[in-house]
């Protein structure tokens, strides 16, 4: 769509507001969210009729969506009678605003933020680049490649020009988590102004800081395996080995250590493994397979 083209008057279906905002269906999320962020950014509004933040949000999202002239859309979501979405994204709490871009989730926040701070992060999010969002892209790929210093340079080049990019300055400090420099992922992460310190990249890596701080202290993977070989019903072997397993990348291994505490021991230490396997889904986002995996396998333990 055009950005000088809208007409701005309110209108039925097929009508430029109608194009604008609109609400969704699980059936057609894919095409009104995934595919349309292919040409202009998308913020998806979660959102359920008895939440009382939710109906103070919503009319703020829709005036800045207004005010931005068919640089970016709104499509709203009712999780009560659309629950597998967010369920697959991880909402653990409305209102949450996730915006999507290029078909995939790029920023969020959670919460009923003031109209000054929804406007910022829209104008953040339509000011990007297109040469800067597909370098934040390049970088992505190359951390999940493996390809650290290749990854940490890029992001490093991208908050040069753009020092309060969030996205970029959570990219790094996953970098600096990659190395053991916890240390400087957290200066790095500080350095995130407060009006994005909320935003989904950040939380991700404020989860992955965490959770490498937790490894730290749980042993190492074959000394777990050992103990767990000698008393199948050690619970904090299990638990610790499920974080050693995390921290060498195996995400697999780590939700079938945690799935099989919730699936035998939900109560132990308040809930710990699924409160846990929730930190895993924050840090490694809600579009990687295995939290989207992860939560299904968790949804059919809980509610079966």
């Amino acid at each position: 769509m055009s950005v000088d083209t809208p007409i701005l008057s309110e209108g039925g279906a097929g009508s430029p507001v109608a194009d604008l905002i609109k609400d969704t269906t699980t059936q057609d999320f894919m095409r009104d969210v995934v595919e349309a962020s292919r040409e202009v950014p998308v913020l998806v509004d979660f959102w359920a009729p008895w939440c009382g933040p939710c109906r103070q949000l919503t009319p703020v999202l829709e005036k800045a969506v207004r005010a931005a002239k068919g640089a970016i859309r709104l499509v709203k979501l009712n999780i009560d009678e659309h629950p597998q979405i967010p369920g697959q994204m991880g909402v653990q709490s409305i209102p949450a605003v996730f915006a999507f871009q290029g078909g995939r989730p790029v920023d969020g926040f959670m919460g009923a933020l003031p109209e000054s701070r929804v406007n910022a992060f829209i104008a953040r999010l339509i000011g990007e680049t297109a040469d800067q969002s597909a370098d934040i892209e390049a970088a992505e790929a190359a951390l999940a490649a493996g390809d650290v210093n290749t990854a940490a340079q890029a992001f490093g080049t991208i908050l040069q020009s753009d020092a309060e990019n969030a996205q970029a300055a959570a990219g790094l400090a996953k970098c600096y988590i990659k190395t053991g420099d916890l240390v400087r992922a957290e200066q790095t992460l500080a350095l995130v102004p407060p009006t994005k310190a909320d935003s989904a990249p950040v939380a991700s890596a404020r989860a992955a800081l965490e959770l490498a701080r937790k490894a730290g202290e749980a042993g190492d993977v074959e000394s777990l395996r050992a103990k767990l070989a000698a008393d199948p019903n050690d619970v904090q072997a299990r638990f610790d080995l499920a974080l050693a397993l995390n921290a060498k990348g195996d995400r697999q291994g780590a939700l079938d250590e945690l799935l099989t505490l919730v699936a035998k021991h939900r109560a132990w230490n308040d809930d710990a493994a699924r409160k846990q396997l929730v930190q895993l889904f924050d840090a490694w986002g809600p579009s990687d397979p295995a939290t989207v995996a992860g939560r299904q396998r968790l949804s059919s333990l809980l509610f079966a």
